[in-house]
């Protein structure tokens, strides 16, 4: 018997942004050394699920790209995931 299962979508760590995700973590650590307290003022409006290994929600998350970003990769059953 055949089933049908979504695909999953992945977004892979381009070296291009690691300059912006540098910078945007020394902004943060910055932040929190003049005001201990900095990350309870910040507003999530929702929580998010990170994935260790890369994987994104599809169904929660919309990627706007001129080319489609979708792969077909082999992933465990139970992934590692932060939860925020």
């Amino acid at each position: 018997m055949n089933f049908f299962y979504p695909k999953d979508n992945l977004v892979a760590l381009h070296f291009k942004y690691d300059q912006a995700r540098r910078r945007f973590v020394e902004w943060a650590q910055n932040e929190i050394a003049v005001v201990p307290d900095f990350h309870k003022r910040i507003l999530f409006s929702d929580e998010a699920h990170f994935w260790l290994n890369g994987y994104v929600n599809k169904q929660n998350c919309r990627i706007g790209s001129e080319a489609n970003p979708q792969v077909y990769v082999e992933t465990t059953l139970h992934q590692e995931k932060l939860t925020v």
